[in-house]
């Protein structure tokens, strides 16, 4: 009988690399998400732009305040609904936050005009003296 030392064979050594694959499927599919949503985050609120030649305007550090008057005639802040007092109460909480906020107004081409002025007195109103009109760029 002897005793004498068996010979082992030395383990695998560890893995020094980082496994890319599942890093590159949640990458995909993130992209594919982003793809999808980004064109429905633009506005929930389908209005028809009037037209205009106009240079577009330069992004200021003002805050804004995005509005939109349906063809019905509905005013949406923010792509919610608003109506009477509860208008002209979310309004007049804007001008409080920053008097200096710019309210983009986003009037389908069917709207009167009437209807947009009202909104103007209203916002004039509450606080709020800085109003622009979005327009679609002509093609």
């Amino acid at each position: 009988m002897s005793f004498g030392r068996m010979e082992r064979t030395p383990g695998s050594a560890p893995m020094g690399d980082i496994n890319m694959t599942p890093l590159i499927d949640v990458m995909l599919v993130l992209l594919v998400i982003f793809m999808i949503t980004a064109p429905l985050m633009v506005s929930a609120v389908r209005v028809e732009l009037p037209q205009a030649s106009a240079a577009p305007v330069a992004d200021s550090a003002t805050p804004t305040l995005k509005v939109a008057i349906d063809r019905a005639g509905l005013v949406y802040l923010r792509d919610q609904p608003l109506a009477g007092a509860a208008l002209e109460t979310a309004l007049r909480e804007a001008a409080t936050r920053d008097a200096n906020t710019e309210v983009q107004l986003r009037a389908d081409t069917e709207v009167p005009y009437g209807r947009v002025v009202e909104f103007m007195a209203l916002a004039n109103r509450a606080g709020l003296s800085r109003v622009g009109f979005v327009a679609q760029a002509p093609k």
